[in-house]
This record gives structure tokens, sequence and C-alpha cells, in this order.
């Protein structure tokens, strides 16, 4: 009898080479699945943050690019990976919470399909104009847009991106119903923006930053409630008088569901440990994106933010009547 189960567990092990026992954990190299392709801010912070959670660990954390579907493919493949800490995702609030509601059928569930780890950064939206849009700050802006909303126009990266539900959320607050344009990728949006073929844009900061520090367009304000150290001088919507109209995207690490526990917390505690270290801050910090606190990098204070970002964005996305087949 023992030895049949014996043999019985040591088939099991033959069969998933990769359960090795959790204190162990790792013992060969890691992949991290950013869900979109190279180049773009998922990606930057990704290959940032992989380079110290290797020294962390010791063993390479390899980025490997698997993008479509919004961020959808790269994520379902992990949430369809063997739960042995080898495969996660660094999924966004689009992939993770916007996506729930945004996609009639989405190929995942967030919530049951996954086994968080830790949330490592927010990166605030900032609301951009062509540089020769008569306003300069949000009243101006939102009496501007009143009067003039049949002829005005607004760019995103694509229906449903979290460009598109950023400036949702900001003509919402402003009472103003201006056309949407969307684009094939934030790229297009911009350079049209940039020459003047759409009047503003609700662009991630780490790629708004460097028109607005060129002066190729117009920073109206940033999307958050409190200033970022990447453009200090630009004043936020709360400041500004607009409390609500808050947007922006984070990043944080979702293991396959059913992952040990053991394992999920050395690596939510590798990639914390990744986001102390000075060199990740400063560089991460350069690109917009602002580091949680230490408190709120644990799985634990991930679950439940990511419910509350599941429902957060359902209603203005309800609101804005758009959906993804």
């Amino acid at each position: 009898m023992h030895k049949s189960l014996f043999a019985a567990a040591l088939s099991g092990l033959l069969l998933f080479p990769g359960l090795a026992p959790a204190q162990d954990y790792p013992t060969r190299p890691i992949t991290m699945v950013v869900p979109f392709a190279a180049g773009g801010p998922t990606d930057v912070l990704g290959r940032v943050v992989a380079v110290r959670m290797s020294e962390i660990l010791g063993q390479q954390v390899v980025v490997e690019n698997v993008g479509g579907a919004g961020g959808q493919t790269g994520s379902k493949r992990v949430a369809d990976a063997q739960p042995d800490g080898y495969t996660f995702v660094l999924g966004t609030v689009g992939t993770h919470a916007q996506g729930q509601t945004l996609y009639k059928k989405p190929l995942y569930n967030s919530l049951t399909d996954f086994t968080p780890v830790a949330l490592l950064a927010e990166v605030p939206i900032a609301l951009i104009a062509r540089k020769d849009l008569p306003a300069n700050n949000l009243k101006e802006f939102q009496a501007y847009a009143k009067a003039n909303k049949d002829k005005m126009t607004f760019g995103s990266a694509g229906a449903g991106s979290a460009t598109h539900l950023g400036c949702v959320v900001a003509n919402t607050e402003l009472g103003t119903d201006i056309t949407h344009v969307p684009y094939r990728g934030t790229g297009p949006a911009m350079q049209d923006l940039q020459g003047g073929r759409i009047d503003y844009l609700c662009e991630i900061i780490s790629t708004a930053k460097p028109q607005i520090d060129g002066g190729t367009v117009k920073a109206i304000a940033i999307m958050t409630k409190e200033r970022s150290p990447a453009l200090p001088n630009l004043p936020t919507v709360a400041e500004q008088g607009f409390p609500n109209m808050t947007a922006y995207t984070w990043n944080a690490i979702f293991l396959p569901k059913n992952t040990p526990a053991a394992i999920v917390n050395k690596l939510a505690d590798a990639a914390s440990k990744a986001m102390d270290t000075p060199a990740v801050k400063e560089r991460l910090e350069s690109l917009g994106a602002q580091i949680v606190p230490a408190n709120q990098r644990t799985p634990a204070y991930l679950a439940t933010f990511l419910k509350s970002e599941i429902d957060k964005w359902a209603a203005p996305i309800k609101a804005s009547g758009v959906s993804v087949e």
C-alpha cells in the first residue's frame, strides 16, 4: 500500500516536473508575460523590474511580449499556465479591471482565474491638448469645450483603451459630449494631436511627458489626486476643482490560480524589494510611474484593490456605451 502511494506521488512529479517544492523556488528561469507589444509603457516598466527581480531571486526573469485583444491574449496564457510560479503576467488596469466590463465575453475572470501577487506602481494619465487650443486650465478647457462641442474631437489609442476611458471620465465630469476618434495605438493619435487634427487626448504620462516637455502639446491637468514628480508644475484635476476626474493605469503581478502560498509570498517579496531599489525607483519615477507604498504590495491588498477597480471602472465603461466582442 505504501509502495503504491509512493509510486502515485512519483508519477505525479514526473507528469508535472515543474512542481518542485515551494521552499526551493525558484530553481530555473521565470517568464514575465507582458501582454502588450515591446516598447510600450508596460513593457518598459516590466523590463526594469525584471532585471532587479532576477538578481533578488537568483534566477533570470525573462520578459516575453504576448500582445493581442487589449492585453487579454497574454493574460489568458498565464491564467491557463501551470501554477508553479514560473509564469506570471504583468497586468494593468485594462487587462484585469476594465476588460471585465468592456468585453462582452472576457477571456478570463480576473478575480477567480489568477492569484494576486503584488501591486507595483500607478501611472497617471494627463489631459493634453493641441498646443494652440485657447485654454490653459480645466475651467477654460470646460468653457471652450461646451462652446465648441459640435466641432471638437478627442483621440485615443483605441476604443476601450485606458486613454479612451480616461477621456470618458473627463467628459463626464466636465459635462461635455465630444466626438471620439479611435486610433490604432498611441503613436498615430499623438501625431494627429501634434498636427492639430484632433483637439485633445488623455494620455499615459510616460508617453505624454516628452511631448509636454518639448512644447508640441499643451498640458491641461494631471488626472490624479496628487501631482506627479515627473511633471511637478502640472496641477491636478482636484486642484482645479474636479476631484472625481481621476484616471490612471497601474501595473501588478498575477500568477495562475492555485499557486502555492509560499511561492506567491516569495515572488511578492522579491517584487517589493525590487521596487525599493533606489535605481529602480529613480528610473520608474523618471518615466512618471508612482511606486505604491510597501503595505500596498501584498497579495491581500491586491486582491481587495482589484475588486474595487473592477467596480470603479464598470460605471464609466457602461456610460460610454463602448463594448468589445
